[in-house]
């Protein structure tokens, strides 16, 4: 099983609990602004944008708080400048991570990636150290409910998908990064019910280590991710269900 489905279940979990810490409309309104800044306001015409907008419209991001980061992304509400930084580096014995920031201040927000990292067990790498070992995806979670998983994997096949995995409460595609628009509208139209559609970096392999280095890795990616300036984690680590089982019976 991957670590993408493991970890997205896990996240599905702390869900409520980063709402309530005020996190998540932040990082989605820069995530909105950003796009909105880099293709233009509208999401039919703006891939970036559409994809920012369902996430948002997932979260239960108020439509006013949705309208106005698109505004300020196109310049006709004043803001903060947010820029994007892409960080790599090392977790405890040697796994990948690449970190996708969105942030105010770039100072701050290397000074607190690079905290994070010490202080668990990692390290921070130059640009490109890790880079090479993930490939730029779509990536589309479909969440079966009453549907059948082993159907839909198939009906993704069918419809051109580079690589299907099924897991017991999760289907994954993947597709080229440019096919991923095309995807998204087919699953659509055929009422194919899916959790979310974003641009992923996919391992080109995983690391397995022992429960203790995989949990230590899972503690350094959640310590990550619950800074207000990181938008993303990504990391080659292999989660399998007896680590993520002691992972939550941790939180």
């Amino acid at each position: 099983m991957s670590g993408h489905s493991h970890w997205a279940t896990i996240k599905r979990s702390k869900g409520a609990v980063d709402a309530k810490r005020g996190q998540v409309f932040t990082k989605l309104g820069r995530e909105l602004e950003i796009a909105a800044r880099e293709g233009g306001g509208d999401p039919d015409s703006n891939f970036k944008l559409r994809l920012a907008m369902d996430k948002a419209k997932q979260a239960q991001m108020p439509k006013d708080n949705i309208e106005r980061a698109i505004l300020r992304g196109t310049g006709q509400l004043k803001g903060e400048s947010i820029e994007e930084i892409q960080y790599e580096g090392y977790g405890p014995q040697g796994t990948a991570l690449i970190v996708e920031v969105m942030t105010d201040n770039r100072n701050r927000a290397a000074s607190e990636v690079r905290r994070v990292f010490t202080r668990h067990g990692g390290n921070l790498g130059a640009t490109g150290s890790v880079s090479w070992m993930f490939e730029r995806k779509g990536f589309i979670s479909i969440v079966p409910g009453d549907g059948d998983a082993e159907e839909l994997a198939l009906e993704a096949i069918d419809a051109g998908a580079d690589d299907v995995k099924v897991d017991k409460d999760q289907v994954e595609v993947y597709t080229k990064a440019e096919e991923l628009i095309q995807f998204k509208k087919t699953f659509e139209e055929r009422k194919i019910p899916f959790e979310s559609a974003e641009i992923s970096w996919i391992p080109k392999s995983l690391a397995q280590l022992d429960i203790k280095a995989t949990m230590a890795n899972m503690r350094l990616i959640d310590a990550l991710e619950e800074l207000d300036d990181v938008s993303q984690v990504y990391s080659n680590l292999d989660i399998g269900e007896e680590a993520m089982s002691a992972y939550e019976a941790e939180q």
